[in-house]
């Protein structure tokens, strides 16, 4: 099963890209989709969105993982961060793919075991799980990775209930 992770953001979107065969996750790939922050609001969600596609269309993901939004404190930028969330989860849509919806607590817990785990923490695991060479950067493409691997685990897990 190959996912692809986004971390949505409206001027930065993180995106990463793992699978996971006979229990073994191995990294496809992860980085960020940048618009202008000149760029009109509208010209920033089409960029995202035209990006979206083309990653979906690049790996061929079974499924696509999105965070859950939360509004902890401003109210506005949730606001348009749900804007960035709803061309990407558009973007999964038209392609067919099925679309796994996880809040931050979900990931970590998915990931390291705890649920309040730190940035740090969670790069740590991800580089471990996926054997990489250095902690997955930049911030946004490490929580896209593991927003893939919490979809991973709950896809095979759904299969094997399935099955």
């Amino acid at each position: 099963m190959r996912v692809l992770g986004f971390d949505p953001g409206t001027a930065t979107t993180g995106y990463g890209v793992v699978e996971i065969r006979s229990g073994r996750l191995r990294h496809i790939a992860h980085g960020t989709i940048a618009t202008p922050p000149n760029a009109f609001f509208a010209d920033r969600l089409k960029i995202i969105f035209d990006e979206a596609v083309r990653l979906l269309e690049a790996y061929q993901p079974d499924a696509v993982a999105i965070e859950r939004l939360y509004f902890k404190q401003n109210v506005s930028t949730g606001i348009t961060v749900a804007q960035a969330r709803g061309v990407l989860a558009l973007a999964a849509a038209q392609a067919g793919k099925p679309i796994g919806e996880f809040s931050p607590t979900e990931t970590k817990t998915a990931v390291t075991g705890y649920g309040k785990a730190d940035k740090r923490q969670m790069q740590e695991m991800i580089k471990r799980l996926l054997n990489l060479d250095a902690l997955p950067k930049p911030d946004d493409a490490a929580d896209a990775l593991g927003l893939a691997i919490c979809q991973a685990q709950t896809g095979v897990t759904q299969a094997r209930l399935r099955g």
